[in-house]
């Protein structure tokens, strides 16, 4: 009880952050249906039986928001204040990790040919 009790004191500040922001998932439950949702919604947009790839990639951003507006109806005014830095650095972000997946893809698909493609780029 003893360990338990310092490392949930260690932990605080940040433990029932859940309860801090109204319409946060508080429980694992929650959580799992707010990524159904997520999942349910692209596969109706899509038409695809399977998550599209695409959630690998901007998964953390389509989730996020999904959950901000159900949460709150944003203007134009709101989306006017964002920080344009802190916008490119996550589409910065966001395209480093794409083109990183296409050259996992491009080398799954006929690894010898990229790898004679990456060794003509080296010599």
């Amino acid at each position: 009880i003893t360990h338990f009790l310092k490392i949930t004191r260690s932990y605080w500040s940040g433990l029932f952050h859940c309860y801090d922001v109204e319409g946060l998932p508080r429980t694992n439950n929650d959580l799992e249906q707010a990524f159904g949702v997520l999942r349910h919604h692209q596969r109706r947009c899509t038409g695809r039986k399977v998550a599209a790839s695409s959630i690998v990639i901007r998964g953390t951003v389509q989730l996020a928001s999904a959950i901000a507006t159900a949460l709150h109806c944003f203007t134009a005014q709101d989306l006017a204040q964002v920080c344009v830095q802190n916008w490119q650095q996550l589409r910065s972000d966001l395209r480093q990790h794409q083109l990183h997946r296409i050259q996992q893809l491009r080398f799954r698909r006929n690894p010898e040919a990229f790898l004679d493609t990456l060794e003509k780029l080296l010599l």
